[in-house]
């Protein structure tokens, strides 16, 4: 008898311990609109956009930076703000605990991230969300970072770009945030005055006091494909008037057919497009180096 033939092939067994069948986490991901299974790798080289359907996954504000800027040009300000619970909140959590935790799982002080950067060569200001920190949620300290952010433009003449994804103004700091929307408005007036483009690119989901103040005052808008866009969520505004929305109501399809958003521009050309329209809009009057 051969060595081999003693040998019984195993029996698949119906019921597996979670210890032998867990798959590793993070090396698949669902799509949400199709529903593909992907490679998160594959995902990933693919902008975070679905291959099958072009579905706009949701991404960190560290790799919005990446896809916007040249590497190793973005250089940071402001990162050492943080809230200090000025209304002392609490509710079924205190403030300064969900701020703790938020910061834990982010490694951010706060949901946005402004800073100096190149892309293309091109010299500008760049702020950009990050949802994951309390829904992109604005405060005083969000507020802040946007409003330093123009300032910054405005003392340098180059073009300021805020990429946005928030559920809207932060009610753990009552009109304190709410004030955020005048604050931040304000000094967009001031960029239009002097000529300084501003881009207000859009993404899932920008909404609330957000959407209602700086998101929807750029020289130019450009939004991503199936972004939600709007003040109320559409649940809301149905409960509120007792009718059903139109289909795709408040994404960015829609709203560019109604003149809310200039451009929908998908993840992969927004680099591209970004760059030309700051080029565009402020080759008279900013301050770009020669050659850019």
């Amino acid at each position: 008898m051969a060595w081999f033939d003693d040998l019984k092939t195993p029996r698949i067994k119906t019921q597996v311990s979670s210890r032998t069948s867990k798959v590793p986490e993070g090396l698949w991901v669902k799509c949400s609109q199709c529903g593909e299974i992907l490679q998160s790798k594959v995902l990933k080289d693919n902008l975070s956009v679905c291959p099958e359907c072009s579905y706009h996954f949701r991404v960190s504000a560290a790799d919005r930076i990446s896809f916007l800027s040249d590497e190793g040009s973005f250089d940071e300000y402001a990162e050492d703000l943080v809230s200090n619970d000025p209304l002392e909140f609490d509710d079924t959590k205190p403030y300064k605990d969900r701020l703790r935790s938020a910061a834990g799982n982010t490694g951010l002080r706060d949901a946005f991230v402004a800073g100096k950067a190149r892309l293309g060569g091109l010299p500008y200001h760049l702020g950009v969300f990050e949802f994951k920190f309390m829904g992109g949620s604005m405060g005083v300290v969000v507020g802040e970072k946007v409003a330093r952010l123009f300032e910054h433009a405005l003392e340098e003449r180059l073009p300021a770009v805020v990429v946005s994804a928030s559920g809207g103004a932060r009610m753990q700091e009552g009109i304190l945030s709410l004030m955020q929307m005048a604050k931040t408005t304000a000094l967009i007036s001031r960029l239009r005055s002097e000529g300084i483009p501003y881009v207000s690119i859009l993404s899932d989901p920008t909404t609330g006091g957000v959407a209602a103040s700086f998101a929807m005052l750029g020289d130019i808008i450009l939004a991503e494909p199936g972004a939600l866009v709007g003040f109320a969520g559409p649940r809301v505004i149905e409960q509120t008037i007792r009718q059903k929305v139109p289909p795709g109501f408040q994404r960015s399809e829609f709203l560019v057919k109604h003149g809310f958003v200039d451009r929908i521009v998908a993840r992969k050309d927004l680099a591209t497009e970004l760059r030309e329209w700051m080029w565009r809009l402020g080759r008279e009057t900013c301050r770009f180096p020669e050659g850019s």
